[in-house]
């Protein structure tokens, strides 16, 4: 099994203080960072996702004056602002490439973001043959859930560490990791014991 880890959207502003703070957002971070420290060498690529919104427009009806929450939210990761940078207290010395999305449309998924190269997701883990993808980052109600659903979909085994997720809210970052599962996902912490939802 040749395997990668994604890093969804540690970013300022997903975390507290930022424009869409998570509460843990910087716990996780830093636990992420820890976790590298012991287990880079278990992976054959480590990317990174960014939300990297266009200042000069709403980003395809993304950002909203009157947000929903659902499919629209307040101005936040905009291209080269501190709230666009990842959080200081994550080590991104080990990523292997960096993914940017979101210029100018919504995004959500990993899947529908570009390295500066111009490669994507789908192309990178074709060439290093990955067939296992571990998934950590913010938020798992939203980046996480459709990045490790878009794994799935693209033929990958995949393990969420739910130790290093952090979400908007308990209750909907609960169902995002029973649809995970259900659609077979596994569930575990990052020490590799299994986690019960």
């Amino acid at each position: 099994m040749t395997r990668a880890l994604f890093i969804i959207d540690v970013q300022n502003d997903f975390t507290e203080g930022g424009a869409l703070g998570v509460d843990g957002g910087a716990a996780v971070a830093a636990a992420i960072s820890a976790f590298l420290g012991a287990h880079a060498a278990d992976y054959s690529v480590i990317l990174a996702s960014r939300d990297w919104h266009d200042a000069d427009n709403d980003n395809g009806g993304h950002f909203a004056a009157e947000p929903d929450y659902i499919d629209s939210w307040p101005a936040h990761c905009v291209a080269g602002t501190p709230g666009a940078d990842y959080h200081p207290a994550l080590d991104t010395s080990r990523v292997t490439y960096h993914v940017r999305k979101g210029q100018g449309v919504p995004a959500y998924s990993i899947f529908e973001g570009r390295t500066d190269a111009g490669s994507t997701v789908h192309n990178l883990l074709d060439e290093h043959g990955i067939d296992a993808v571990d998934v950590v980052g913010i938020a798992t109600d939203h980046c996480v859930r459709a990045s490790a659903l878009d794994a799935l979909e693209h033929g990958q085994r995949v393990r969420v560490l739910t130790d290093l997720v952090a979400g908007v809210a308990p209750t909907t970052s609960e169902a995002a990791l029973a649809e995970l599962a259900h659609a077979g996902a596994e569930l575990a912490l990052s020490d590799g014991s299994a986690t019960e939802i």
